[in-house]
């Protein structure tokens, strides 16, 4: 079957979908509304399946590749769930110690498509780590719309602490020089936001389509930030005209790119919403600016 891409889909259904994956209308609401595009339930529930995620198609890294060592690891989170599990890579020449990235997924836990992301940036030459924040409730469940519905249930004042937890166990790890930085996606990008303020010792950070943090809090941020958005990606993109203004106020080191005609989630390769021109100027982008901040 050819694989489908965002111009396949009327820009209402994609709108629909977002507002689906984010959790602000259900399934059934989805293939009610996307029934007006479609003209039957039926029709809108095939489509929604075409939306779902496809790992195998967007991987780029297996994950038993033999250049790459690969581990699930717990670590402690105080402040937070107490103890974490994470996903952690390393080239297997790697120098004794290299630069650290933490790897934030989006709202689905850690599923197979960051842990290849995480693989991704593990052959470029960094330790990636990325933690599975829905660790409390048993861990990412193997399909989506069950991770969907776990990540509702988790404790958002609890979450940032055990990113933060994530930062500090990879940056006293014995093969990490001590250098992190953070790159994460929807959710992930938001929180790459809100560590940029609680780390000042963060290297550099990178938000995918994430929302800003507490404006009010925005001043104490140290790390340089690259920011990602989406062109078409009405939901996020409203909060950014503040976000960038109180980033100017405070001076901060920043980088914001808009990709015209992209998707939220246009850098997911396993969605039809991933945009691949968009996306590949992205993360070259990003892994360049790791290159300057954290080597």
């Amino acid at each position: 079957m050819t694989r489908r891409i965002a111009s396949d889909y009327r820009p209402e259904v994609l709108q629909l979908f977002d507002k689906y994956v984010h959790g602000f209308i259900t399934r059934r609401d989805f293939i009610d509304r996307a029934a007006a595009f479609t003209l039957s339930a039926a029709s809108a529930a095939a489509l929604l399946e075409t939306l779902t995620p496809d790992f195998a198609a967007g991987q780029r890294v297996a994950p038993d590749d033999s250049s790459l060592t690969t581990d699930f690891i717990e670590y402690d989170s105080p402040d937070g769930a107490g103890t974490v599990r994470g996903y952690l890579v390393r080239r297997k020449d790697a120098p004794r110690r290299q630069p650290g990235i933490v790897v934030i997924h989006e709202n689905r836990g850690l599923n197979p498509h960051i842990e290849d992301v995480a693989r991704r940036i593990a052959l470029d030459g960094y330790l990636a780590f990325a933690p599975d924040a829905l660790t409390p409730l048993g861990g990412y469940p193997g399909t989506e719309d069950a991770a969907r519905e776990l990540f509702s249930q988790l404790d958002r004042a609890q979450l940032p602490n055990d990113f933060v937890a994530a930062f500090n166990y990879l940056k006293t790890h014995r093969n990490c020089s001590g250098n992190v930085g953070a790159v994460g996606f929807c959710f992930g990008g938001s929180m790459v936001n809100q560590l940029a303020v609680r780390l000042p010792d963060l290297g550099a950070g990178v938000a995918f389509y994430g929302g800003g943090p507490d404006l009010a809090e925005v001043s104490k941020i140290r790390a340089p930030l690259m920011l990602h958005y989406g062109g078409l990606d009405e939901r996020v993109n409203a909060g950014w005209p503040d976000y960038e203004k109180a980033l100017r106020s405070a001076s901060v080191d920043y980088t914001a790119y808009m990709y015209e005609g992209a998707n939220h989630g246009f850098n997911n390769d396993t969605t039809p919403r991933f945009d691949e021109a968009s996306a590949e100027r992205a993360w070259r982008r990003t892994m360049a600016f790791f290159e300057r901040h954290l080597n």
